[in-house]
Formats: structure tokens, sequence, C-alpha cells
């Protein structure tokens, strides 16, 4: 299918983030707790990066921060040297449960992300289409949440994400409670969408192997505050192959660090 025209967003290359001096801190019985201290971090236009650390050390609020669901922070977050104020359609977010609504079908719930904007339906149904097909998912417009496996609902939440044509696509632990087969075929099938897409994505996952084989960097974040504690850049062109000499000695690099902390 040819690609369509998307006369809301400009499609030039963009989607360059800055993140700086960035902090948080949450009410704790009524003390402060510092939950991101000074998170520093460039991503470059179409870049994927993956952000891998254990429990609780503020991956999923850094991400809800670059979405703008929370604006209660110290520091700057830019997107193409434009502060970040509250949520944006440059910015599409995809999280663990899919949060499609039941009452809808596939097409429907793609078909919402487009709501608001002004332009014919005829464009919206081709858009619509165009991203199911996308994610593999042609022949089940009709379905409901209920009738599509996690798998199928997940590449659902993905293309109501990228039907804007965001910038920057946020990924919370996407893959995160689906069965071990169905994850790796959905990580395949994310390395796709990314490199036929070619906007900036940011994972977070727990999973070393998953950062690894999607990344083009791997941020580890240390807890208790959130920090930055490496920035491991993956030398390796897409698509790449699981089997890799390489990713293995990175994989072993990174449980001796993350299991000796």
């Amino acid at each position: 299918m040819n690609a369509v025209a998307h006369p809301f967003h400009p499609s030039a290359i963009a989607g360059a983030l800055s993140i700086q001096g960035l902090s948080k801190q949450y009410p704790l019985k009524g003390k402060p707790v510092s939950v991101l201290e000074n998170i520093d971090l460039d991503i470059r236009p179409g870049e994927f990066v993956s952000i891998l650390g254990a429990s609780g050390c503020g991956k999923s609020t850094l991400l809800r921060l670059v979405v703008g669901l929370d604006q209660d922070y110290q520091g700057q977050i830019l997107l193409d040297g434009r502060p970040v104020r509250g949520p944006g359609l440059e910015r599409g977010i995809v999280f663990q449960d899919h949060r499609l609504f039941p009452w809808m079908t596939l097409q429907q719930n793609i078909a919402l992300a487009l709501k608001n904007h002004a332009m014919a339906a005829t464009l919206k149904d081709r858009l619509v289409a165009e991203h199911i097909e996308l994610v593999g998912l042609s022949g089940f417009e009709s379905a409901y949440p209920h009738q599509l496996s996690g798998g199928m609902a997940q590449r659902a939440a993905i293309a109501r994400a990228l039907v804007n044509k965001p910038k920057v696509l946020l990924l919370d632990e996407p893959l995160g409670a689906l069965d071990a087969l169905t994850r790796v075929r959905l990580q395949q099938e994310l390395q796709r969408i990314w490199l036929q897409e070619g906007c900036t994505v940011i994972m977070v996952t727990h999973d070393i192997e998953e950062a690894l084989y999607l990344g083009d960097r791997v941020i580890v974040m240390d807890a208790h505050p959130g920090s930055i504690r490496e920035d491991l850049r993956v030398d390796l062109p897409h698509p790449r192959e699981r089997d890799s000499a390489l990713l293995h000695g990175y994989k072993q690099r990174l449980l001796a660090e993350l299991i000796g902390r």
C-alpha cells in the first residue's frame, strides 16, 4: 500500500529528543522522595533506544514525563528544540496492556485517534487501513478486542499510536504480558514496523535480550533515585540476528552488571 500524505503533521525528518537535568520527586508521608535525579539524555531522530533497569528505577515515570502526562518536574525536555508542555500528537505511547475500548471494533479503535482531525472521512479511512496493514491485521477490521489474541491486540495498540504519524513513539513494556513465543514474534514485527516508519522509539523493558535485539542504544538505569548508569551503543545494523556473538557478549556484560548490583 502506498504511503498517505498527512496534512496535519510534518513528515520531514524529525524526532530529536533532548532531556536535560531532569529530576522528579513524589511526596511520601509528607516528605519528598526522588524518583529521577539529573537525567541527561540526547536521542537522535529515528533512533531506537531501549531503557533497561529493575522495578522502581523510574523508567515508566520517565516515559510519562516525555509524553507530557506529568509536568511537575525539574529540568527540561525538548523535542526538536521545543519544550514539551503536555501531551501532543507528535508523541504516541503504547502501554503493557493494550487499552483498546472493548465495545469498538479494531478499525474503530484505531480511527478514534483521528477523531479530532479536520480531514475528509475518506482520508481517515485510508490512514486506518494503511496502519492496519502495517501491523499485519488486515482481515480483522471488524473484530472486537475480546476476539483478538494478546499479540494481535498489542499490534492494534501500536497501529493506533502510529496513525497520527508521531515523531516519537514511546513503548512502556509493550510485550511484557505476552507469552515467550508471541513476544519473540512481536519483537520481529516491532523491528520491521520501526524500520518502515522511521520514527524515534523509546522502549522501557526488563528484558535484556529484547533491549539489545531492538535498541541502537541501551540505557541502563539505577534506582533510588533513578539515574543513568550506562549508555551502551549496540554497534550492529538492522535487522538483527538473535544468535549474534556481539549481542551475546553485550548480554553477559549487562547481566553481570545488573546482577552484581
